[in-house]
């Protein structure tokens, strides 16, 4: 078995204080016993406006927050899975919110970028929000081999698309990462129901680090980053504000659940 850990934050808009942050809470998972870790969507800033993601967009493979991930992972000795970053994309008024993942050596080993865009008006509330005008989408799902199990990768709102895990499980997916800064109104409604629900249909693990707390642009984000098991059982969770959650991944435990309620099997549609 390998212990994963999900990170928790309020990330604000200056860059170096939310880097230093991270890596903090990263020793302290590490101390745990992390080997696999994952930040939340947007740990490296929360600006007060969607576009601020753009002034600090860097060129794929190369800035200062991809360098702090490499050598991040490499000092630990982890697999990093870096939330996500800005980076430019075709749009030069656009980024795209890419997931970038480090091995234990600091080698970039893949990157996923944010396919499905929160363009929402939160019902109840007056929050609008429109990544579209700020953000391009990705166009190609992400599933690739680990130490720890295949991992999926997928980006807060994309949780609320069940058919593209039933496509991530048709490549072998065993391990759910999903990255996220849920608003506070939605979380408290959602965020529980979708995770513990993407675990029980796929039968696979869900590690979801999400940010939690108060942002100095106003925007309050709902925590309660989690892990859950392939039965959908909460193994670890943390409310809100900044810390970190952990829970080992037991292989054995994914094939032993598949093969006793084989409901992967028995699909009728495809």
């Amino acid at each position: 078995m390998n212990k994963c850990a999900a990170i928790q934050m309020a990330s604000g808009p200056s860059v170096s204080s939310n880097l230093l942050e991270a890596e903090k809470l990263i020793a302290e998972a590490v101390k745990a016993g992390a080997k696999l870790v994952a930040l939340p969507e947007n740990f490296a800033m929360m600006g007060d406006r969607e576009i601020d993601k753009i002034r600090i967009k860097e060129v794929d493979g190369t800035g200062p927050i991809q360098k702090f991930l490499s050598s991040t992972a490499k000092k630990y000795g982890i697999w990093l899975i870096g939330g996500t970053i800005p980076i430019a994309g075709d749009d030069e008024n656009k980024v795209r919110a890419a997931c970038v993942i480090y091995n234990e050596l600091g080698e970039r080993v893949a990157r996923y970028d944010k396919m499905h865009l929160f363009d929402v008006n939160v019902p109840g509330t007056d929050e609008v929000y429109r990544e579209s005008d700020s953000i391009e989408r990705g166009d190609q799902m992400l599933v690739l081999d680990s130490p720890f199990g295949k991992l999926g990768i997928a980006v807060c709102y994309d949780l609320r698309f069940p058919e593209y895990f039933r496509k991530m499980v048709a490549q072998g997916m065993e391990i759910l990462v999903i990255p996220s800064a849920f608003t506070d109104k939605t979380g408290s409604a959602h965020w529980e129901v979708l995770l513990r629900a993407r675990a029980i249909e796929n039968l696979c693990y869900v590690i979801a680090p999400n940010q939690g707390g108060f942002h100095l642009n106003g925007r309050k984000t709902y925590g309660h980053s989690m892990i859950v098991d392939p039965w959908g059982v909460v193994q670890d969770c943390y409310k809100t504000g900044a810390g970190f959650v952990t829970a080992d991944i037991d292989l054995d435990k994914i094939g032993k659940v598949r093969s006793a309620f084989p409901v992967l099997n028995h699909r009728r549609f495809s």
